[in-house]
Order: C-alpha cells, then sequence, then structure tokens
C-alpha cells in the first residue's frame, strides 16, 4: 500500500529570530497560517506530524534561559526595544489546536529555540539540551514526542535524538538537494510547465543510532517570488501538479512520499487554494484506491516492525 506523509515545521517566529531582515509578510500570518493549516487538515482528514518549537509550549518567559548552553545573543530577541512580539515567541492555544484538532496529528519536535544541529558551532551540549527541554515541557502538556525535524533541514547530533527517545527524524533525499539539477531555477521551470517527473519517493530506514529517517520528497513552498507569479497564471501552480504526480506514484509504486511546509508559508489566498487543491486530491485518491495517509510516528513504527521481521524470519531453503 502506498503512504503519504505530511509534515509541518510549526515554529512561528522562531524560524527566524537568528535573521536581520525576516519576512514581514510571514511573521504577520503566521498565526492565521497555522491555523488555517489545521482546518485544512481536518476538513480533509490528514493525519499530519506538527514538529514544535519547544519555547512555544511555554506561557511567558523571563530570561528563563541563562543557563541554556546556546550562543551568546541567542535570547536577545526577547527583550529590549526589538523584542520578537510575544505573540510570535509563544504558542497561545496553537498546540492545544493540534490536541483538540479532529484530525490525530503526531506531535513532534523542532527543537527548542530552532538551533540548527547541523552547525558547526553547536556542540553536543547544546543539542541534547535543545532536545531534552522541548521533550520536558511537552510532557508537561501529556504529549510524548516521537518524532524530529532539523530546522533548516541541517541534520546532526543524531546520538542526542537517541538520547532521549526519539523514535524518527526527517532526513534529507539526496535527490531533492540544492546540486540536484532538477532543484535549480532551470530544472523547476521546466517542471512546472514542460516536465512530468515526479518527486522522489522514500524509503524509510533505520540508522545506526536505531532511529527511523524518513528522508523528505517534496517542500510545498519551494516555488515561489516572481517565478511563481510568471507561471501560475499560464501553466497553473506547478507544486499542486507535483504533489498530485508524487501521491500517484506513491498509489501506483506502493512507496513513501513525504510532503512538508511552514504554516507561516500560508500568507494568502492562493497558498489556501494549493493546499486545498492537494489535499483534496489526496484524499478522494486514498478513498478509491489503495493508499494510505500516515504520521511520521506510524510509519517508523511499520519500519521498525518490518527491519525486526526480516531478522526473524527463517531464510529459505532451511
Amino acid at each position: 500500500m502506498g503512504t503519504v506523509v505530511l509534515s509541518v515545521d510549526a515554529e512561528l517566529g522562531w524560524g527566524f529570530h537568528d535573521q536581520k531582515d525576516p519576512p514581514a509578510d510571514r511573521l504577520a500570518n503566521a498565526r492565521q497560517g497555522w491555523q488555517t493549516l489545521v482546518s485544512l487538515c481536518d476538513t480533509y482528514r490528514i493525519d499530519a506530524t506538527w514538529a514544535v518549537v519547544g519555547h512555544l509550549l511555554l506561557d511567558d518567559c523571563d530570561n528563563c534561559h541563562a543557563t541554556h548552553p546556546t550562543p551568546p545573543g541567542w535570547f536577545d530577541h526577547e527583550r529590549g526595544d526589538d523584542a520578537m512580539p510575544a505573540s510570535l515567541r509563544y504558542g497561545d492555544g496553537l498546540v492545544e489546536a493540534l490536541q483538540d484538532a479532529t484530525a490525530n496529528h503526531d506531535i513532534g519536535s523542532h527543537t527548542f529555540s530552532h538551533v540548527e544541529f547541523g552547525d558547526s558551532e553547536t556542540t553536543r551540549e547544546m543539542a541534547r539540551s535543545e532536545v531534552a527541554a522541548g521533550i520536558e515541557l511537552a510532557r508537561e502538556r501529556g504529549i510524548e514526542m516521537q518524532s524530529f525535524v532539523f530546522p533548516r533541514n541541517n541534520v546532526g547530533h543524531l546520538d542526542a535524538l537517541a538520547a532521549y527517545g526519539i523514535e524518527c527524524y526527517r532526513g534529507v533525499n539526496p535527490a531533492t538537494k540544492r546540486n540536484d539539477v532538477w532543484d535549480g531555477p532551470v530544472g523547476k521551470l521546466a517542471q512546472a510547465t514542460l516536465v512530468r517527473r515526479p518527486p522522489p519517493l522514500v524509503e524509510p530506514t533505520v540508522d545506526s543510532f536505531g532511529l527511523v529517517n524518513i528522508p523528505a520528497s517534496l517542500h510545498l513552498f519551494s516555488f515561489e517570488g516572481q517565478a511563481r507569479d510568471l507561471v501560475e497564471p499560464v501553466f497553473g501552480d506547478p507544486m499542486v501538479k507535483q504533489a498530485k504526480l508524487g501521491i500517484d506514484a506513491a498509489r501506483e509504486r506502493d512507496g513513501v512520499f513525504h510532503m512538508w511546509l511552514h504554516p507561516n508559508s500560508i500568507t494568502e489566498q492562493r497558498d489556501v487554494d494549493r493546499l486545498r487543491e492537494i489535499f483534496n486530491y489526496l484524499d478522494r485518491r486514498r478513498g478509491r484506491t489503495s493508499l494510505s495517509v500516515k504520521t511520521m510516528a506510524e510509519v517508523a513504527a511499520e519500519t521498525r516492525a518490518q527491519a525486526t521481521e526480516s531478522k526473524t524470519s527463517p531464510v529459505e531453503g532451511t
């Protein structure tokens, strides 16, 4: 049976707090984008993995990170004249909306404060503290985090995930790295206008740390800006086309198609329309064919079971 996975980088303002010129439109619509995505998932029965920045689980914070081992100045945006608004630092009901949703979401970790684990300056102590802080805050709300998404897909310190009971993570598919010819401007334009080349399906695997790596197939907001403005009116939304091709490929090949996005990318009506068309297509294809929608945690459990079965199955002929 084919499987479609949707993972969500749920971060509000934390995805940009270390940037000098963050995108104003995405920050202004971060909370609304989150709420819109929750609603769409309920409407189309999409169980997703929401990787939540741990700080969003706090109700308030008064210089409470003095002992948190992050670089000097990492939390400066929480105070002073240039402080990030509280509405972007705290969830304030948004995580509860995931818990109360009709869809059965998998609430995982996106670190505590959006530290890039693959950065050369991120120490082992820092990574472990980022994992531990998020898990502790989640448990206080009755959430057991099993899934992990690395900020900016910068993979590193896998031992820290294993040490605190994380079961799986979203890895980087080599076929979608930026050095791939199809991921450059010309390649994307060709896919949007001429080529019917589906995004890559992925194969979840158990790594050397005992974690299940579930690589990504398609970022649903990777064709934006002027390129989208020019292409979409003539050829239609290229990301909708790519998502449909991926869904069909998963069904036909019994593979795993893993889509992902940030809620703060939902800034205008055409973004909502994009997701609505993709989700509607997925729901219809699921209803008529052998295709399922699963969370990262569910895929990880199945992958582990299959790996265990393959080890214990007797060799043919013995």
